[in-house]
């Protein structure tokens, strides 16, 4: 083996793992590594991109793919995928729809079980033609909504673009829609937020575009698009704000018209005028910007008079349709479409709340009844005796005296300070000061608990109580519950309950207590649960555990031995009775089971009630309703009946129980179980014929239904 001279190391003959020296002669040229440490220097050509050692690189394998061949086979499937999805907006979006008329909208309410108990539809008028308007009614809306609109082919990416930027720079939302897509937004297309429907709404505007002029887009928009007050089109909106035909409508009218678009309800110069006038002069100053008009004829612009004539909230033949219409209009973003939604009310407790009123004795009062959930969702709604004769609500607008049913919030602000159902306040009769209410029966003691004083009603200990607290606590835990109606400060008489709100607002409040948790908004439609989380952070407040054991107990111990035994229930009952000042207004509002329940009974022109307390009618109709709803007494079993359809006609829900109505001669009609029967007799047997949605039968049960004795004949006087 050869050594090296120097190194000592053996010489060709030890064979590194990174070798590659060949076994035969080497030929000239030949390249062979020894490892990166014997190998020499590489020479600058060496290090070139594409550079091998020894010359020419090896052939690629073979079927190997190229990056090329990836990018093509990648934008080929991107094609495909952008043409299926074309075709699925295709399918799914109405295009065939776009370019048939538009139905006017309308809104169906249903009770819980799908029963539909109210239409509404929306005030119109005739469609408008561009050719016949003022050039700036069309200039106002272009200024404001689309300056490209003549340029653009349904969807404008320079708009889009715009908006963009604007949102990410200065914060504020701006929208990039045209006016071609906010027409397939608020008439063909629901009202959701996703990319989806954006997606439908510029393939709609695209199909638009190509089948309509740019006139006949910009009046199929202006004769169907919202203007706030259930108001649609330009036309309907030009005569109920300013009573003006739209041919003839002035700049200013134009451009606070055109400015109500972006938000009506919030514009609408019925509800904030000056908000409206501030919209309208940004519509003038983006008609500046745009050249069609000069900044000396947008300042000489004055603000309209406002002119409404046409009065649109028509009735709808049900007191709590009336209520939660503006509710549900709210729910639906206005689209134009016939939206169908299910509100709370229940039509078995409905009905049991019509019952329980028509056999109370009203004599010529009034009477409104409101049930609720402890959450707020209303179940059942009575406004009057009669909605027909007066859609009047007696529960949501009449502001009455609530009487000793305030106090809840007098001994509710005592607990607060930390009084005790068994603290002792005087119960002798109040002789100083201007102020100096009495008791009821000239009832007094020497001094008495506070239950016994919530119990008995005693005015004395509600208004030296509301003395020891003060008013400022009083007020303060009234509006905790939710009390938003003015409440007199300062003033003893308070804590009997002299400020005016509604049977809904006070309701509401007692529902607060029912489920310790405050304040409650009353509302039509269903609520969902926050879960526990959401219970957490939502910025409601309840009571102590010590607060709400006596004020429960206070409130039972006024059924069951107070001034409310009128109301006493087999299950736990909770409620208090209240009489205003000369027995103008008589209440009861109470809680038992999952239902948070008020009546009142007053006299529409304020006159004193005839022998009418809280305790005895009001607590009576109270515990007839919570008898039937609870199931301590069951209506007659009901015939199985279909499930209701949506579709179909409006039930009402506010028409007095008819009975048997007399028709002469013996012979009867009675109305129940959704038909009507006629009732007599043919020679001497009873007869009855049903009529229902079955067809016309004879119906058996006339056998056992007792003949009303007929009218006797009037017979001449002896002459």
């Amino acid at each position: 083996m050869a050594m090296d001279a120097l190194s000592g190391r053996r010489e060709d003959k030890v064979r590194w793992p990174w070798s590659r020296r060949p076994q035969g002669p080497r030929e000239t040229g030949d390249y062979i590594s020894y490892g990166p440490m014997y190998d020499p220097e590489p020479e600058p050509d060496d290090l070139a991109v594409g550079s091998w050692h020894g010359g020419t690189p090896p052939p690629a394998a073979s079927g190997r793919r190229t990056r090329w061949w990836w990018i093509k086979r990648g934008l080929l499937g991107a094609l495909a995928a952008f043409v299926l999805l074309v075709l699925w907006l295709a399918i799914t979006a109405p295009l065939s729809k776009s370019l048939q008329p538009i139905a006017p909208p309308q809104l169906t309410l249903l009770a819980a079980d799908g029963t539909p108990i109210a239409r509404n539809g929306a005030e119109i008028e005739a469609p408008v033609k561009v050719r016949e308007l003022p050039p700036h009614v069309v200039e106002a809306l272009l200024a404001i909504e689309d300056r490209r609109f003549y340029d653009h082919w349904g969807v404008d990416p320079r708009g889009v673009a715009r908006a963009a930027w604007s949102n990410l720079t200065t914060g504020r939302t701006q929208g990039g829609s045209t006016i071609t897509q906010q027409l397939a937004k608020f008439t063909f297309l629901t009202p959701e937020q996703n990319l989806t429907r954006k997606a439908r709404e510029a393939l709609i505007a695209f199909w638009l575009e190509a089948w309509l002029t740019k006139d006949q887009i910009l009046e199929r928009y202006l004769s169907n698009a919202y203007f706030g007050d259930n108001v649609y089109g330009l036309r309907a909106a030009s005569l109920h704000y300013f009573y003006r035909k739209p041919e003839n409508l002035t700049l200013p009218q134009a451009a606070m018209l055109v400015g109500m678009l972006q938000a009506p309800s919030r514009f609408a110069p019925t509800n904030n005028p000056e908000r409206a006038e501030r919209r309208m002069r940004m519509v003038l100053g983006a008609m500046v910007e745009g050249g069609f008009i000069t900044a000396a004829q947008a300042r000489s612009a004055r603000t309209p008079r406002v002119d409404v004539r046409i009065k649109n909230d028509l009735p709808t033949g049900t007191y709590f349709a009336d209520w939660a219409l503006p509710q549900a209009r709210q729910l639906t973003d206005m689209s134009y479409a016939r939206q169908t939604i299910r509100t709370t009310l229940d039509s078995r407790l409905q009905a049991a709340a019509r019952r329980a009123i028509e056999r109370a004795p009203l004599g010529g009062a009034q009477v409104a009844l409101v049930a609720m959930r402890p959450n707020g969702e209303v179940v059942a709604m009575i406004g009057g005796r009669d909605y027909a004769r007066s859609p009047f609500n007696r529960a949501t607008q009449a502001q009455r005296q609530p009487g000793s049913t305030f106090k809840l919030f007098v001994w509710l602000a005592a607990l607060d300070a930390g009084w005790d159902p068994d603290d002792r306040i005087s119960n002798l009769p109040i002789e100083r000061g201007s102020y100096r209410p009495k008791n009821a029966g000239g009832r007094y003691s020497d001094t008495i608990t506070l239950a016994d004083a919530f119990a008995r009603s005693s005015n004395v200990a509600a208004v030296r109580l509301w003395g020891e607290v003060g008013d400022n606590r009083v007020i303060g835990m009234a509006r905790k519950l939710g009390v938003t109606s003015a409440l007199a400060q300062g003033d003893p008489s308070l804590a009997l309950g002299t400020s005016t709100m509604t049977l809904l607002e006070l309701t509401a409040a007692y529902a607060g207590v029912a489920a310790n948790s405050f304040p409650v908004t009353p509302t039509a439609f269903k609520t969902e649960d926050p879960g526990f989380l959401g219970r957490l952070f939502d910025g409601k407040s309840g009571l102590s555990g010590r607060e709400r054991r006596a004020i429960e107990q206070m409130l039972r111990q006024a059924i069951n031995r107070g001034t409310g035994r009128a109301a006493m229930l087999n299950a736990p009952n909770f409620g208090k009775t209240g009489t205003s000042q000369d027995n103008r207004d008589a209440l009861f509002v109470g809680y038992a089971g999952n239902l948070v329940v008020g009546v009142w009974i007053g006299n529409d022109d304020n006159t004193p009630l005839n022998g009418v307390y809280g305790g005895g009618t009001p607590a009576r109709i109270w515990r007839d309703f919570m008898s039937q709803a609870l199931g301590e007494r069951a209506p007659a079993r009901p015939r199985p009946t279909p499930a209701p359809n949506p579709s179909g006609p409006v039930q009402p829900q506010d028409l007095p129980i008819l009975e048997d109505i007399p028709l002469g001669d013996g012979t009867t009609l009675d109305i129940r179980d959704g038909g009507a029967i006629i009732s007599g007799e043919v020679d001497g047997q009873p007869v009855g014929v049903r009529i229902d949605r079955n067809g016309l039968r004879l119906d058996d049960g006339a056998r056992n239904r007792e003949r009303p004795p007929a009218e006797a004949t009037p017979q001449p006087a002896p002459s």
